[in-house]
Order: C-alpha cells, then sequence, then structure tokens
C-alpha cells in the first residue's frame, strides 16, 4: 500500500519508546520513487514494521503518524479529531451558550504531536477553524483534514481557513497561499472567558491569536486590582482586557508594531469602550523601560521567541537575561513580574537561570509564586517532551 523505509541496526529504539520523530541519521535505505509528503512505513533493517507516517526531507524525515499497520484515510483522521475533542470537552474549555457567566470558544484543537497528528495545529475560533501545516505530508492532506473537521465538529464548524505559508519548508517551493478551504467569513470576533476578541488570522501571528496564554492572562487578572500595569510585547492586548477586568488602575500596551498597537486598541474598546484607564505605544521594548523608571507595579515580559533554534541559543539566554534585569531595575517594590520564554529550544530550568541572572544582575530580592506553562488545550505527548514550549514565572519583587 505504502512505500518504505528502512532504519539502521538499533536506531529503532526511540520509535518503539514511542516517539513519533525518526532523523535523518536513523535512515538505512527507502523504497525508490519517495515524493516529499508521501505516507510512509517504517520499518527496522530486519523488516519488521514500527509506524506509519509522512516523509519529508530534512533532519527530521518521518513524522509518526501511527503505531499501528493501518491506512491513513478519512476513518483516521475523523478518529483523531473526534480524540482531540473528546479531550477538550472534557477538560472544559469549550463553554458556549447561555448556561455559564465566562463563555468560551477559542481554543486549541489539535496540539501536533500532543493529540498524535505531528506537524498539524488546529485553532478555533467561534465556528472558524484556523488550519495550519508544519510539515508537507500534513499539507498534502488538508483537504482530508478539512473534511474530518467538518464531520467531526458539524454545526459548530461555518468556515476553515488555511494558514501555513509561512509554517511549511521553503525548500519545498509548494506555492502555498493562505486562504479559506471551506466556507469563508467575515466575523473574526471570538470569546475567551468571556471577553471579545479580534482575531487576525488573515495577517496575524501564528493562528491569529496567543490561545497559548488563555490561563496565564485569567491569573493574571487576579493579581490587577488597583495596580498599575504594563504590558510589554502586548500583540493582541490580551493580557491589557484581563487587566482591565480585573480592576487595574491604569493600564500601558507597548509593541514595536503598530499593527499589534492598532489590535490592541480595537480589543481594549470591544470590552471596554472610552475607558481612559488605557493606553498604547509603539515603541521598542527596551527603550520604553529605559525611559520609565518605578511606574508599574505588575508588568508582563511576554517576548517572542529570542532562540528558534538550537544554533541562537546562547544569545536567546543573553536576551533574556537582559530584558528581565530591566524589568527588575524598573518595576516597583512589592511588584509582581509576569515572565515568560516561548522558545521551544529553551528549557525550563535554562530560563529560570536566565530569570535568577537577571535578579541577581538587578539586585532586587525575587520570592516565586507560580511557575506557569502553556494550558490543558496544548497537551505534551509523554514520549515527546519536546511539545513543551510555553514556561513562565511569576514573581514577587521587593
Amino acid at each position: 500500500m505504502y512505500k518504505n523505509i528502512y532504519l539502521k541496526k538499533g536506531k529503532e529504539d526511540s520509535l518503539l519508546r514511542r516517539h513519533p520523530w525518526v532523523f535523518s541519521g536513523a535512515i538505512a535505505g527507502m523504497d525508490d520513487g519517495l515524493a516529499e509528503g508521501d505516507i510512509v512505513r517504517v520499518l527496522t533493517r530486519s523488516g519488521d514494521f514500527i509506524g506509519v507516517g509522512h516523509y519529508q526531507i530534512g533532519s527530521i524525515t518521518v513524522r509518526i503518524l501511527s503505531f499501528e499497520d493501518r491506512p491513513i484515510n478519512d476513518g483516521f483522521w475523523s478518529e483523531r479529531l473526534a480524540s482531540a475533542l473528546d479531550v477538550r470537552k472534557s477538560i472544559g474549555v469549550i463553554r458556549n451558550g447561555d448556561d455559564t457567566s465566562t463563555p468560551n470558544n477559542t481554543y486549541r484543537l489539535v496540539h501536533g504531536e500532543g493529540d498524535n497528528l505531528p506537524g498539524l495545529i488546529v485553532d478555533v475560533y467561534d465556528k472558524t477553524c484556523v488550519v495550519q501545516a508544519h510539515s508537507v505530508g500534513m499539507h498534502v492532506c488538508r483537504f482530508d483534514i478539512a473534511k474530518a473537521l467538518k464531520a467531526v465538529l458539524g454545526d459548530n464548524v461555518d468556515s476553515i481557513y488555511y494558514k501555513s505559508e509561512t509554517t511549511l519548508p521553503f525548500k519545498a517551493e509548494l506555492g502555498q497561499e493562505n486562504g479559506f478551504i471551506y466556507g469563508d467569513t467575515d466575523n473574526n470576533i471570538a470569546i475567551e472567558n468571556g471577553l471579545k476578541f479580534h482575531i487576525d488570522w488573515l495577517k496575524g501571528q501564528k493562528t491569529g491569536f496567543f490561545i497559548d496564554q488563555r490561563e496565564n492572562r485569567s491569573l493574571l487578572e487576579y493579581y490587577a486590582k488597583d495596580r498599575t500595569v504594563l504590558n510589554m510585547f502586548c500583540y493582541t492586548g490580551g493580557f491589557s482586557v484581563y487587566a482591565m477586568r480585573g480592576g487595574a488602575k491604569t493600564v500601558h500596551s507597548v509593541d514595536s508594531s503598530a499593527k499589534a498597537v492598532e489590535l490592541t486598541n480595537e480589543n481594549v474598546a470591544l470590552n471596554f469602550p472610552n475607558d481612559e484607564r488605557h493606553a498604547a505605544y509603539c515603541e521598542d521594548a527596551f527603550k520604553y523601560l529605559d525611559e520609565n523608571d518605578d511606574k508599574y507595579d505588575l508588568i508582563i515580559l511576554d517576548p517572542p521567541a529570542f532562540a528558534k533554534h538550537r544554533s541562537a541559543l546562547k544569545n536567546g539566554l543573553r536576551g533574556y537575561t537582559r530584558l528581565n534585569v530591566k524589568g527588575f531595575d524598573k518595576i516597583r517594590k512589592g511588584g509582581i513580574l509576569f515572565t515568560f520564554s516561548c522558545s521551544q529550544v529553551v528549557t525550563k530550568e535554562q530560563f529560570r537561570q536566565a530569570v535568577f541572572t537577571a535578579a541577581a544582575q538587578a539586585g532586587r530580592k525575587v520570592r516565586i509564586l507560580h511557575q506557569i506553562h502553556q494550558p490543558a488545550d496544548h497537551p505534551i505527548n509523554i514520549y515527546h517532551l519536546e511539545g513543551e514550549y510555553l514556561k513562565g514565572l511569576v514573581l514577587y519583587v521587593e
């Protein structure tokens, strides 16, 4: 049915432990005529079946879809998506209708390896699914995936937007363009924990919104009452809106992108029209912090990934230290600092060490209130710990 890839002797061990990646260095040979994105069977050197997955040229040569010898067909996609939906229902992240005080129709339905669908992201914004492929194989299967999404979600989805222009390997030369692959809609407003947000899936980062910070935004809301809040790298203003609902005295949002500042202002107005507690500034983060001393007693540092690849790890860690030194220098006594890293190559321990170094350099006494991470709708496959990418600390600064 499918062509085969053969492993070098002894290279099946990680796969037998259910790790879903086959690296190029583990491969002894493959059948002729393989094309990037093909579904392949992975076999030991002696011919024993290991798994079936998507073939791709590069360091990660196969992403395993199943450790059972089965066809990857409509039944497979529907089964996996139904399983992912069951998880979201069980954790209570889908809350529609009038039966809840904090409705939520913004959630991640598929989180790659965490949902046994490596290379695939599906985020749900009300009745729109935004699909993102990180592998050629998922790109090839995009219409099958859309068909299965419609079958599994039924009337709860009326449009599917495919957004993989920047996530697919450029060397694959797929000529991919973003666009709707099912339905169409102009309604880009979704609800997260009772708050409304414009979702920019057309031109925004990721799928248009950082769903992975949902629970951390709720935690910030808890601490915001009567505080003066600074939301650095504000993007869509999520933390700012939650801080305002939490009773913050003043909220300032800062981003170097004029588009982000515009979107933040739109989201604040959507929830708190004409509220003078909020102001947004288009400015470099380090410059803004240099110019504003002892003004804020709650600061959020949620920068873009400083280290996207392992080769950038050392410089990335220096960047996190430098940024957090600024945060510690500028926050008032008794202030609370939310600080994050979304760099997958940075471990929890490395990030903590960078922040601890920053505290020492700033000469501040600091206590850890919370160690935080990605929410339950971004699950981590226990056999694929690389899926744990978001890490953060909530700190009390004396």
